[in-house]
């Protein structure tokens, strides 16, 4: 049974810290500021990235276990596998919004911790299916017991950091995506080799191992993972208060706020489905999923038709995620350092879609040196600007409730991409791949421009919220109370660009 300390929200926890809006700031120099919020980061971060990393290999791992034979083992079909595939994003899409909207009143530790061992218990699953209908199944209900994890994960952040503080550290986590990649080549290429023992196929073992692994790690999530600052036992009363304070005044202004305690409120949420920004958005996060998870699924196929054995295929793809995981962080770094998001996800877009340009024009499979050249080009491409995204948008959607549905909305449209990349790496077509390569182009081009225009629009904004006047100006203009429910359509709320 699930247990809730409070029936609110994290940010009515935080309220609870931080009532009297008149106190007196606690306060502690750069240093030690850094020093609780590395307290902060070593125990937050570490635990993300890896539940991120067996996130991803888990739903991942159907490529590698096409690899090693399970296509032929369950007689699937080019386009059975395809609908296998492709079934994983519909529950994992739709069920988003309604997850998020459950961490406002669960635990993230309890309802983080649920969801993984929900599909690391059908992940177990998968390794004993008899055929496609199986197989499809459990992919489906992969994508249900998955569907919360990425938005609790980033919205937990949200409840940690200053907004110029995230990008770097949903970085860290989110670069296990690429690693997990990685790894998840090595991991197959070891557990293929317990090809036979119970009688069972190395595909089914990559399952098998890997759903265990996920169990064991979810059930340490209830007693690990940190569920808000208001609630750390490892960081001093003061610490607490001071973390809730900074959150709290984080607001664009120096002597100001806007509050980002919020009840449930229905306009709030209408607001964020009908935000036509979130939507543009929207463009730019299919540049990554379109392209990474057909790239992902095909990847070992496109190299097993250079000439390798299907092992070494499956080592193949490790340094490929490996400078997707270098990237990530790196890119991160320097957005947060010069304060600004939009540069940072246009210039890697500019790398994949020179990559697709590239494997859509070499004459496959001469040239096998080449096109694995440009193999590297994808995950180094499209891994950074999706956590820039997710950043820059959570960033600038304010009250809590309408960031946390505008996250998740952007998130479940965005995972439709998914679906698509799923479907356009024709077995038909190999090794040219044309369909796939070509879209990849296409979305890679369409998410640059949705960027600069989005980048226009908030500068735009920006603006007019500074032609209303200084803050005080503002503040004559209108309460507190009528402030808070702006959110971040307030004058004293500044977008980030």
């Amino acid at each position: 049974m699930l247990e809730k300390e409070k029936i609110e929200s994290i940010e009515d926890q935080l309220e609870t810290a931080t009532s009297d809006e008149h106190n007196e700031l606690i306060q502690y120099d750069e240093k030690e500021t850094k020093t609780i919020l590395r307290k902060v980061d070593w125990r937050l971060i570490p635990m993300l990235t890896l539940l991120y990393v067996l996130s991803f290999i888990d739903r991942s791992n159907i490529g590698n276990a096409k690899v090693a034979g399970m296509n032929t083992d369950l007689g699937l079909t080019g386009s059975q596998y395809n609908i296998a595939l492709t079934v994983f994003f519909f529950p994992y899409a739709l069920l988003e919004i309604p997850s998020n909207m459950v961490l406002k009143v669960v635990r993230p530790s309890i309802w983080i911790g649920a969801m993984m061992l929900a599909w690391g218990t059908i992940m177990t699953l998968m390794g004993i299916v008899k055929d496609f209908h199986g197989l499809a199944g459990a992919r489906a209900a992969l994508g249900a017991a998955e569907a919360g994890f990425f938005p609790a994960s980033t919205y937990l952040l949200t409840i940690w950091y200053k907004r110029l503080e995230l990008q770097g550290r949903m970085a860290v986590f989110y670069s296990a995506a690429s690693m997990s990649g990685a790894f998840s080549g090595l991991l197959a290429f070891g557990l293929q080799q317990m090809d036979g023992i119970a009688n069972l196929s190395g595909w089914r073992w990559i399952f098998i191992i890997e759903g265990i692994a996920t169990v064991v790690v979810g059930a340490t999530c209830f007693f690990l993972l940190p569920d808000s600052p208001e609630t750390a036992t490892f960081l001093k009363p003061e610490e607490r208060k001071f973390l809730c304070q900074r959150l709290r005044h984080d607001a664009g202004t120096k002597t100001g706020k806007v509050d980002l305690q919020d009840k449930f409120h229905w306009p709030t949420i209408i607001a964020a489905f009908t935000d036509w920004k979130i939507w543009l958005a929207v463009i730019i996060y299919w540049g990554n999923t379109i392209s990474i998870y057909g790239f992902t699924y095909t990847a070992p196929s496109v190299i097993l038709g250079l000439g390798y054995s299907a092992a070494n295929a499956q080592l193949l793809t490790i340094p490929i995620y490996a400078l997707g995981v270098i990237g990530t962080p790196l890119i991160a770094f320097y957005a947060d350092k010069h304060q600004t998001r939009w540069p940072f996800i246009v210039g890697p877009y500019c790398i994949s879609a020179v990559g697709f340009l590239g494997l859509l024009s070499i004459p496959h499979p001469r040239l096998p040196g080449l096109t694995y050249a440009f193999l590297f080009c994808i995950p180094v491409g499209v891994y950074p600007p999706l956590i820039g995204l997710v950043s820059w948008v959570g960033n600038n959607l304010a009250p809590s409730w309408k960031r946390a549905v505008g996250m998740a909305l952007l998130i479940c449209m965005g995972n439709f991409g998914g679906a698509i990349g799923s479907n356009i790496y024709l077995e038909s077509q190999k090794p040219n791949y044309w369909l796939g390569f070509g879209f990849g182009l296409g979305i890679s081009v369409a998410a640059i421009i949705a960027t600069v225009v989005l980048k226009f629009e908030y500068q735009r904004l920006n603006r007019r919220k500074e032609a209303e006047g200084t803050e005080e100006e503002v503040r004559a203009k209108y309460g507190d109370e009528e402030l808070t429910q702006m959110g971040d359509k307030s004058p004293l709320f500044k977008y980030i660009v």
